[in-house]
């Protein structure tokens, strides 16, 4: 195997006409890896990712190939999967208003030029799910909220449209799911590549606890933080520390801190899949 790329989380590997996508226990916050790392954190994702892969086969195709084919050191938080062309976007989307979407809906009271109601606020459930996509950026920097319009000139109308129809899509399918378990997923960011034949594939991981913000249904309500199953957890604690990406090295994360957001990561797992982890 080769190495060629080390993001965030994952680890990527090239072996023969196939990718080795390795899941790290490495967790980052506004872009930044924090130099503590959440035990079993990638083999929960992966896991987690494989169930989706499945409720979701029926409306998207996806780049896995195998999940046992992996070298043995990474078993169970890696997967081998077929190369694609991706796309340069981030397809995001959101059922409910939080985050750089509520503030972006503060300023302009839109979304990436989705209009939306007045007087919503922290954890609105919004009329119906919208696309809000974004840039994606290299290591280091912020991703930049990016209108519909913009998606279409880059990747072409026909395209960006089945982009954007399969986000919905498959976001309405697992909150639908995830609403049978008592959990809310507020918003969820997917990619997509292509195949050698121009097939359209969603990739990487899928409704997880790093690329959702999960929360309990039984305490949602709007107008205040929510209850999440998600790495809203560290972001909020790192916060709480005063450090802010670029004031200086990012803080060691707290061993309570550690147990808690892993006893999150497993409680998503668990009432998504109904499996014990």
């Amino acid at each position: 195997m080769k190495p060629i790329y080390r993001g965030k989380v994952r680890d990527l590997y090239a072996d023969g006409d196939d990718l080795i996508l390795v899941a790290s226990d490495r967790i980052s916050v506004y872009d930044v890896v924090l130099p503590t790392e959440i035990p079993d954190k990638g083999k929960l994702l992966t896991a987690l990712s494989l169930w989706w892969f499945e409720q979701l086969a029926d409306l998207v195709p996806n780049q896995l190939v195998s999940t046992t084919d992996v070298p043995p050191e990474f078993a169970g938080r890696a997967l081998r999967v077929r190369r694609l062309d991706m796309l340069p976007v981030e397809a995001i989307a959101r059922g409910y208003l939080t985050g750089s979407g509520l503030a972006e809906y503060d300023a302009t009271g839109t979304v990436c030029g989705v209009e939306l109601p007045p007087g919503l606020v922290d954890g609105s459930r919004l009329p119906e799910p919208i696309f809000t996509p974004t840039t994606k950026a290299p290591d280091g920097e912020h991703d930049a909220a990016i209108t519909f319009e913009k998606v279409a000139d880059d990747l072409g109308a026909d395209r960006a449209g089945l982009v954007r129809d399969l986000t919905l899509a498959v976001y309405r399918r697992g909150a639908e799911i995830a609403a049978e378990r008592g959990i809310v997923i507020a918003d969820t960011k997917l990619e997509f590549g292509t195949d050698d034949q121009g097939t359209l594939r969603l990739a990487d991981e899928v409704l997880t606890s790093d690329s959702s913000r999960f929360w309990d249904a039984a305490a949602w309500e709007p107008g205040r933080p929510q209850a999440s199953f998600d790495k809203q957890y560290v972001r909020d604690w790192a916060r709480s520390t005063g450090w802010k990406p670029g004031t200086g090295p990012a803080p060691e994360i707290p061993g309570e801190v550690v147990d808690a957001t892993r006893a999150r990561y497993v409680a998503a797992y668990e009432r998504l899949t109904g499996h014990r982890w």
